[in-house]
């Protein structure tokens, strides 16, 4: 459990950490649309190619990186094999009812890919950009909402809180597992039964401490007078520079490449 690490925010100078938050939950956003629009293993491979070189740019360690993947590798297993026996097709493989063609084989590997990818995209977002940033630009790209009469400043605030509560509620869990464990509780063997009922005596303080940490947060912004996003000034005004202009340009490149390729090269699946 103390693996999860999104949420987190990894101090660093690299090109990434210092380019406009906007810039990057808009470049964020683009590339995980893209990665939908991938349907040639050509799209695809370029899109790991650039998730990797993002990384790279970011200067995230590949041993940070795999840890952050880590807690979703179960559902990326299970999804694998699931799409395995989806896919119409002359069967490669046969066993009683079950059947594995070549379509389902290419939706196994694209659908994995896929999982992998817009994690490493939204890791790469919240290692780069603290909760205050992304609050802000959070907020400055939902502006528009506020002639609607939409709160923009609540959304923003309590969806940066929610993701900056993750690593500390994962840390929260670790301590409570490792208490009952030290009480003689069992959580690793067992049928299925069994283990979920175990969760039990762990989900119950996990709520109890939420709640207690919902309310000093609550009282510590009344403490210090917060009254909402109405006439509040910002310590840092955001302002793009010829950098940003840049990335966002190369992004949206980026983007129609794959939506044109999507339409030129043949498509897996």
């Amino acid at each position: 459990m103390i693996d999860v690490t999104i949420g987190q925010y990894l101090p660093g100078d690299s090109l990434i950490h210092k380019a406009d938050p906007r810039v990057k939950i808009i470049v964020t956003l683009l590339f995980m649309v893209s990665v939908f629009l991938c349907k040639s293993y050509f799209t695809m491979g370029v899109a790991l190619i650039l998730s990797v070189a993002v990384t790279a740019i970011a200067k995230i360690k590949p041993k940070v990186m795999l840890k952050g993947i880590k807690p979703i590798m179960i559902i990326v297993l299970f999804t694998t094999v699931l799409n395995l026996f989806y896919g119409s097709g002359e069967p490669i493989f046969t066993l009683g009812f079950i059947k594995i063609t070549q379509q389902g084989i290419n939706n196994s590997i694209f659908m994995a890919l896929r999982i992998i990818i817009l994690v490493v995209f939204g890791l790469l977002l919240t290692y780069t950009t603290t909760p205050t940033s992304l609050t802000d630009a959070t907020e400055s790209l939902l502006k528009p909402l506020a002639l609607l009469k939409v709160d923009v400043h609540s959304i923003a605030m309590t969806m940066t809180i929610a993701l900056r509560f993750i690593p500390t509620l994962v840390e929260e869990v670790d301590k409570i597992m490792s208490a009952q464990k030290s009480r003689g509780a069992d959580m690793e063997s067992g049928s299925v039964l069994k283990r979920v009922k175990a969760i039990v005596p762990v989900m119950i303080p996990l709520f109890v401490s939420s709640f207690r940490r919902a309310n000093e947060l609550e009282y510590a912004m009344e403490c210090r007078c917060y009254r909402g996003g109405s006439g509040r000034t910002k310590m840092k005004i955001m302002k793009m520079s010829a950098r940003d202009y840049a990335i966002l340009i190369f992004s949206i490149i980026y983007f129609t490449g794959i939506v044109v390729a999507g339409f030129l090269l043949k498509k897996v699946i």
